[in-house]
């Protein structure tokens, strides 16, 4: 969970983009009808940062979080109800919201052809295979041609970079700008980038991803790798494994409500 100096700290560094076309709906749009701005404080310091996010979340969750009441929490999922779509709706009207989704390219048109054009936002994409076959390589080019004009196959945003191996390389950031015709400094200046330490650090750091995708325009959130905080000599052990396994679970929870929640901004996630 992020504490309220890390939140400013990136807001301060990655301001709200004005009018975000199709984004997440701000959380202080639930304000009134009972709501307070101490009690959208109290659930923001939680970790719930948009009107989607509330909506999406079980009501348990909701009164885990100091001072909500069961009141307070049916009203909270009342009014993101509202807000958004939660019921059946027709195919059409899901056809045509898919079609508003893009695709980012890997750089590669062979792979591009495989994925069907590329790697879909608003869904989650996990990237296995032996050690030095690419995986890294591919995060760093998705970390670029992301910020591509999206008629070129980018997403036209900025990227998120949480890296729990010291794998991540700027230095490579710049040699693919080039290959693309980007400024490389504009390029690394649209990477916002995290080393993640530990496991309580890893979920920590995709709450504050989800923070910035909430305020900010950012089409792609790469973790690279989501497994390595969980590889250690003594894995074995049963008491690590249950552990291990609940905090993977965890985040791969936190992985999923972020995708969903940022779906309308055309975002996607890789791991």
């Amino acid at each position: 969970m992020m504490t309220s100096d890390a939140d400013s700290t990136a807001h301060e560094e990655y301001p709200p983009d004005e009018g975000i076309m199709g984004g997440p709906t701000p959380l202080a749009s639930l304000e009134g009808g009972g709501i307070t701005a101490s009690d959208l404080r109290k659930v923001l310091e939680a970790g719930f940062n948009t009107v989607e996010s509330i909506a999406y979340t079980p009501k348990r969750q909701l009164l885990a979080i100091k001072g909500i009441s069961e009141a307070k929490a049916d009203r909270l999922l009342a009014e993101a109800s509202k807000m958004v779509p939660m019921g059946f709706t027709t195919a059409t009207e899901y056809h045509q919201r898919r079609s508003e989704l893009i695709s980012i390219t890997t750089g590669s048109k062979n792979l591009d052809t495989l994925l069907a054009g590329g790697i879909e936002t608003g869904s989650i994409t996990e990237v296995f295979g032996e050690f030095r076959t690419g995986k890294s390589q591919l995060c760093h080019t998705l970390a670029v041609t992301c910020q591509l004009p999206i008629d070129m196959g980018g997403g036209e945003g900025k990227c998120l970079y949480i890296d729990t191996e010291g794998t991540f390389r700027p230095v490579r950031l710049l040699s693919i700008a080039q290959r693309f015709g980007l400024n490389g400094q504009e390029v690394l200046d649209n990477v916002a980038y995290a080393r993640a330490y530990n496991a309580d650090h890893q979920l920590q750091l995709l709450n504050q991803a989800a923070s910035l995708m909430a305020n900010s325009r950012f089409s792609i959130l790469i973790v690279d790798s989501i497994m390595a905080l969980y590889h250690r000599p003594h894995a074995s052990s049963t008491t690590w494994r249950a552990r291990g396994s609940t905090y993977f679970a965890v985040v791969v929870c936190t992985c999923s409500y972020i995708a969903g929640a940022n779906k309308p901004v055309n975002s996607t996630m890789i791991l």
